[in-house]
């Protein structure tokens, strides 16, 4: 029976795939539309796997086609082969990467590509661990930092004294986000104001350190983005690295973005003053194409991660020293074995093959950014920084013009809005899109804003 699955499961993939190429936008279908069409209710008995594997063929067919050459919505896409087939492989084996007895090679894998991204980062004597997102990365970071600004929180509590964090306001929602969780207070993130070009203002950063302290409260966390959400800007890390060191604060480097053009030369420059930060965030399951999920947090100083997060717990760790058990190092128990992936694909290509893979995603934005500049009809918000193509039609909603392309199952991309401006958003991050597909996703663009004059 289960080589039949496995058989249909093929059946199924090629299917898809095929369907992908052909048709490779999504039809919307509304929630009301999906439960009529697809039977999700979990009944007391049980269900045919046969007739199971159709309804997941259903599923799948109705499902956004993030691999499709129409799909410029979000920070990842695209399909790199021998990583899904790695990650169905982890699935298969089912291990969790907590110690060396259950996960034996796999902690070698994960020790491998955790060095590999220290260092290109600088990070000489760095340690790392691979995390459920880019999000629980930067609240690992903001654990480690609040720890660190007061050494007995982690037996006591967070003291009366109010710490304080700075980030800009075009960073990723989730710093704000986990200074809720971790006991910070959302209102003790200052969102920095950024320039022109989306980088974090440096005057504004010290002046409102100098404030905070003057007022008898503690800055202790300061992250630098490099590779914005919205507009794919890259803070200045060396100057904000001079200003942490100047005032004692951790600074961390939210790289969930942008962190994998560290892998081209040509884009180092970009992350000057990295090896001077005390943790990394690094998602591989965006630029580098592999699987959701692949997000890993590092750190420059050895032995961090196990000082904030270790844990007794005979019962799991029976066998070899700290070094070969990860567990002691992360903040989860159970952890999925999201490093096979990221090993097989940096494996296949290489150092030199992700150089090239962050050329060609660079040479897309930067094809659809001069057409788009070049063409009277629409207006190029900023020169892409990275691979985010920001552009409007003048005098035209950019949030009708996206929301008909998605409705109307043409295009998936987003909007985005800056200092008060609306705009199309659109990522190039699926290198095997052409020029073809570009051209035709700014011609559905000017179409739609026509029709809905």
């Amino acid at each position: 029976m289960v080589s039949d699955i496995i058989a249909q499961f093929n059946e199924l993939a090629e299917s898809l795939l095929k369907a992908e190429k052909e048709t490779p936008a999504l039809s919307y279908r509304s929630p009301e539309e999906l439960h009529n069409l697809i039977d999700l209710k979990i009944n007391s008995e049980g269900f045919d796997e046969n007739n199971l594997v159709q309804l997941l063929k259903t599923i799948a067919e109705n499902t956004t086609k993030t691999s499709g050459h129409r799909f410029f919505n979000q920070l990842f896409g695209g399909r790199i082969d021998i990583a899904v087939v790695a990650d169905m492989l982890a699935s298969l084996l089912n291990i969790s990467m907590y110690t060396y007895k259950v996960a034996g090679v796999h902690v070698l894998l994960e020790q491998e590509i955790v060095n590999k991204m220290c260092s290109f980062i600088g990070f000489e004597k760095g340690e790392g661990i691979f995390t459920p997102g880019g999000s629980l990365s930067n609240m690992i970071a903001m654990i480690m930092a609040r720890n660190e600004a007061d050494q007995s929180i982690k037996q006591t509590g967070i003291p009366v004294n109010k710490f304080i964090a700075y980030t800009s306001c075009q960073s990723h929602y989730s710093v704000t986000k986990n200074a809720g969780i971790v006991g910070i207070g959302r209102q003790n993130v200052r969102q920095i104001t950024v320039d022109y070009s989306g980088k974090m203002r440096l005057d504004e950063l010290e002046e409102t350190i100098q404030n905070d302290i003057a007022a008898g409260l503690k800055p202790f966390f300061i992250n630098a983005t490099t590779g914005t959400t919205v507009l794919g800007a890259f803070d200045d890390v060396e100057k904000i690295a001079d200003i942490a060191e100047k005032y004692g604060i951790w600074l961390h480097v939210d790289g969930a973005w942008g962190g994998s053009m560290i892998l081209n030369e040509k884009y180092q420059h970009l992350f000057k003053g990295a090896e001077r930060a005390d943790s990394f965030t690094w998602d591989a399951h965006k630029m580098m194409g592999v699987p959701l999920i692949a997000s890993t947090i590092l750190t420059r100083e050895k032995g961090m991660l196990k000082k904030h997060f270790s844990e007794p717990a005979d019962y799991l760790f029976q066998a070899d020293d700290d070094f070969l058990n990860p567990g002691t190092r992360s903040i989860q128990c159970g952890r999925r074995n999201d490093v096979l992936k990221v090993w097989a694909a940096w494996k296949c290509l290489g150092d030199e093959g992700y150089a090239t893979r962050i050329d060609k995603l660079r040479s897309k934005a930067l094809y659809l950014a001069d057409k788009i500049y070049q063409d009277s009809e629409l207006q190029l918000l900023c020169q892409p920084e990275s691979l985010n193509v920001c552009f409007d039609v003048p005098e035209k909603s950019s949030q009708q013009i996206c929301d008909y392309l998605d409705r109307n199952g043409i295009i998936k991309v987003g909007y985005g809005v800056f200092k008060g401006k609306s705009f199309i958003r659109a990522i190039c991050v699926n290198p095997e899109m052409t020029e073809s597909d570009l051209d035709f996703f700014v011609e559905q663009v000017k179409a739609a804003a026509t029709i809905l004059d």
